[in-house]
């Protein structure tokens, strides 16, 4: 994998958003960012098990160049996100990306190294929504947005695509 990746690919291939049946959403990714309390559709009640299901499916609708492109990467669910120490202990995490972006990766880095790992947060995406089709869409664009941290995008270029 090439260190130069272009800005937003291939997050985001011939410019559209991944060809699947995710609905239209605004400029902001997490729903949690800017809803009030009584916004939030959920807490969707789904076993672990019918979750895990979700996000396999969810992981289907990932921009096949996208899937393609990732090398050495793990996808973990848990039920919830755990404050690290100097956080602030309100903090709501829909994903996780732990790992060395391919744009910082160098020839050493294959030399044992272990898998990137995503974490997929049960609890605060059934929170935002109230179907199985919104778990599936949220869980999707999260790997995405996770996803682009393997690939080495940050916050801030993420926000501006629309994926932040």
């Amino acid at each position: 994998m090439p260190a130069n990746l272009p800005p937003g690919l291939p997050i985001i291939p011939d410019g559209e958003r991944p060809s699947s049946p995710l609905r239209e959403r605004n400029a902001v990714h997490s729903p949690v960012e800017n809803r009030r309390v009584d916004d939030v559709p959920g807490p969707y009640e789904m076993s672990a098990e019918d979750f895990e299901e979700a996000v396999s499916d969810a992981l289907q609708l990932i921009p096949p160049k996208a899937a393609s492109a990732m090398d050495n990467v793990a996808i973990f669910i848990e039920d919830d996100y755990t404050p690290q120490p100097g956080e602030d202990p309100g903090t709501v995490l829909l994903g996780l990306y732990e790992g060395v972006p391919l744009t910082e990766r160098d020839s050493w880095w294959e030399a044992g190294s272990l898998p990137d790992r995503i974490t997929i947060f049960r609890k605060p995406i059934l929170n935002i929504c109230s179907t199985r089709e919104e778990v599936i869409d949220e869980v999707a664009i999260t790997v995405v947005h996770e996803i682009a941290h393997h690939f080495g995008i940050d916050d801030d270029r993420l926000h501006e695509l629309g994926w932040g």
